[in-house]
């Protein structure tokens, strides 16, 4: 591990590698950061320098980074059944034993799981489902579904135009049709004066009933919601706008879909963010934390109602024509279903809700600083938004990059943050302890203080 290993580490990558969500055009300048090693809440790149994970890679490696039950479960599921499939009445042990514990833990009854791959692949699901199923039941025009500005599902074609974010659509062509966007529910910058989060949330479910009516009650599918809006830079829902929008959607008869793939097991301080929040969904999403990262795997749980319409046409029609090579892959599944009993057995949970106290409280410390305009969070996941001025909510000129800038001078202390424009995220491993949760706030203070001073 040195500066000749790296260097022909990046020459590789530069040459070979097309990354996500990636500024491509300055890729060969910038380079790569490397990690070789992870372990515990902590990763290690290939020059050996070490890097507190603050946003537990990708708001996935819930248990860190060397958890070795997972890592045994796969070892033994390669060893025992490397692949098999689940079309044609196929199935494996983990997969069933999977889908059966997700049942027993679902925040509302839900009849059964489908698996893909990833969120993306479990949103884009979601859509499907929900035109199959109305076409099941005799109403082929209520197809549209509606989602929010600054809303995050994913990038394959359906998802992506679920999302809400403009880097998800410009060039791609995208939204697709049927695809609709309702308003953003972040009541620091799009309240009005003196609008409570009540009124604000009132307003806004009146704004959605607005919009069924205007496009047709009978032409909308569904609604589909974050709990907790991740990517769009960790926006809590204001208080009683779940309540509100869920009586417009049962009074229009409009599925809901739960997107709970950074929500889901234990990281607002629920087994679901559906519970922390009152959602009652049709369809729920979840990915990431499911096998805590280490590997691809997603699962979208569906209702009795919605099931037995799907099951009833499929028989129509001969099967069900929907799926994935890699659905229900068994080492996948035995590695989700480790990290389901490790959330039990450690008791995950109670300590995420021991824990959320002093990670909120460490963050709103922040409130009164030069350039931080919200924090905001639940659980242990948490933003917060820099400003130029905090007094009139004056945004940074974009060219700035006040956010990336900010998440820049965090790595040279030794930390990982995501910076989402000028939002910074955190969603450390839900195994960190009180000691670690003080380590990354003191690592994000040195970095704030060289941000002001820059700033000044």
């Amino acid at each position: 591990m040195n500066a000749s290993t790296h260097a022909a580490n990046a020459a590789h990558d530069i040459a070979a590698h097309l990354h996500p969500f990636t500024d491509l055009a300055s890729h060969a300048q910038v380079g790569p950061l490397v990690i070789r090693r992870g372990d515990g809440i902590f990763v290690e790149d290939d020059q050996g320098r070490r890097y507190l994970e603050a946003m537990s890679g990708l708001w996935c490696a819930s248990l860190g980074f060397s958890n070795e039950r997972l890592a045994r479960a796969g070892s033994e599921a390669l060893r025992s059944l490397p692949y098999y499939h689940t079309f044609n009445h196929r199935s494996n042990e983990a997969a069933i034993a999977l889908a059966g514990k997700l049942l027993s833990l679902a925040p509302v009854p839900m009849s059964k799981v489908f698996f893909a791959n990833s969120g993306s692949e479990a949103n884009d699901t979601a859509v499907k489902l929900v035109w199959y199923y109305h076409n099941a039941i005799g109403k082929p025009r209520k197809k549209k579904i509606i989602a929010r500005t600054r809303a995050y599902h994913g990038v394959t074609v359906a998802a992506a135009s679920l999302s809400g974010l403009v880097p998800s659509h410009r060039d791609f062509d995208l939204p697709i049709e049927r695809i609709l966007h309702v308003d953003c529910p972040h009541h620091y910058r799009h309240a009005q004066l003196g609008e409570s989060e009540e009124a604000f949330a009132t307003r806004l479910a009146d704004a959605l009933e607005a919009r069924i009516l205007a496009e047709g009650p009978d032409t909308v599918g569904a609604f589909i919601a974050e709990p907790v809006m991740g990517a769009g830079g960790v926006l809590v829902p204001p208080a009683t706008y779940f309540e509100k929008v869920q009586a417009v959607l049962r009074k229009y008869e409009v599925l809901l879909i739960a997107d709970e793939v950074i929500c889901g097991f234990c990281r607002t301080g629920e087994m679901f963010g559906s519970t922390t929040f009152g959602l009652r969904p049709d369809i729920l999403t979840a990915a990431k934390a499911l096998s805590s990262g280490y590997a691809p795997i997603s699962a979208v749980m569906v209702s009795e109602q919605l099931h037995a319409a799907v099951a009833a046409n499929s028989g129509k029609i001969g099967t069900f024509g929907h799926g994935f090579t890699y659905s229900g892959h068994p080492v996948s599944c035995a590695i989700a279903l480790e990290t389901l009993r490790v959330y039990e057995d450690e008791q995950v949970l109670a300590h995420v809700q021991a824990l959320a106290p002093r990670l909120q409280a460490g963050l709103r410390a922040y409130a009164k600083r030069a350039h931080v305009g919200e924090v905001r969070g639940v659980g242990l996941i948490g933003a917060i938004e820099l400003v130029a001025d905090p007094a009139r909510r004056t945004p940074f000129d974009p060219a700035r990059k006040a956010g990336p800038r900010l998440a820049e001078l965090a790595l040279a202390e030794g930390l990982i943050v995501r910076a989402m424009g000028d939002a910074i995220a955190f969603c450390p491993p839900l195994i960190a302890s009180a000691a670690e949760i003080d380590e990354m706030l003191a690592r994000f203070d040195r970095a704030l203080r060289r941000f002001e001073e820059s700033a000044a």
